[in-house]
């Protein structure tokens, strides 16, 4: 990984290389194929910040599967705004179904929050949630999230789908505010 980045008006400096994050990224889909093996799951991926994830792990997913997405923010800048505005939803019949959560990172848990109260309302069987990141200090709710790719300091990244203000989502590494 190279030094430091700039993206807009912030410096980065690298934190997790892309080698890491697809090891990770291949053990859970592993544990995923394990637990929900002959349950057709519906993997529904919280965008933007998750199509980078979900596209290697879903590549990773060897059991039936579907797969759809949702638009959700909760973001402004480099600080969570604590409120969550939907903005694309769920269209398939998912009553009785296995559903597993995408998300890119889960800190404050107020998207998960409501993406969980949609999904409740909805007769679901079963709700798993995965997530390539996870900061344990910042995370405010009792949901549990089944799979973790990485545990993170309550620090800012961008790379690997993750963003400030719209930039370094295409990033194959994840940097660090520096």
């Amino acid at each position: 990984m190279s030094n430091l980045i700039t993206v807009k008006d912030k410096q980065f400096k690298p934190y997790i290389s892309s080698e890491i994050i697809l090891k990770e990224v291949k053990r859970l889909a592993q544990e995923i194929c394990n637990d929900l093996a002959r349950q057709n799951p519906l993997f529904v991926v919280v965008l933007n910040g998750s199509f980078m994830f979900a596209a290697d792990l879903l590549r990773e997913i060897t059991i039936p599967c579907e797969i759809s997405f949702v638009k959700v923010a909760s973001y402004h800048g480099t600080s969570s705004t604590g409120s969550v505005t939907e903005l694309i939803g769920l269209t398939e019949e998912i009553g009785g179904r296995t559903v597993v959560i995408v998300e890119d990172i889960v800190d404050t848990g107020v998207t998960l929050e409501k993406l969980l109260g949609v999904l409740e309302k909805k007769n679901v069987k079963q709700i798993k949630i995965a997530s390539a990141l996870l900061k344990p200090d910042a995370y405010k709710k009792d949901i549990p999230v089944n799979y973790v790719g990485l545990k993170i300091p309550n620090d800012f990244v961008v790379g690997y789908g993750l963003d400030y203000d719209g930039q370094g989502r295409n990033l194959k590494d994840i940097y660090v505010l520096a």
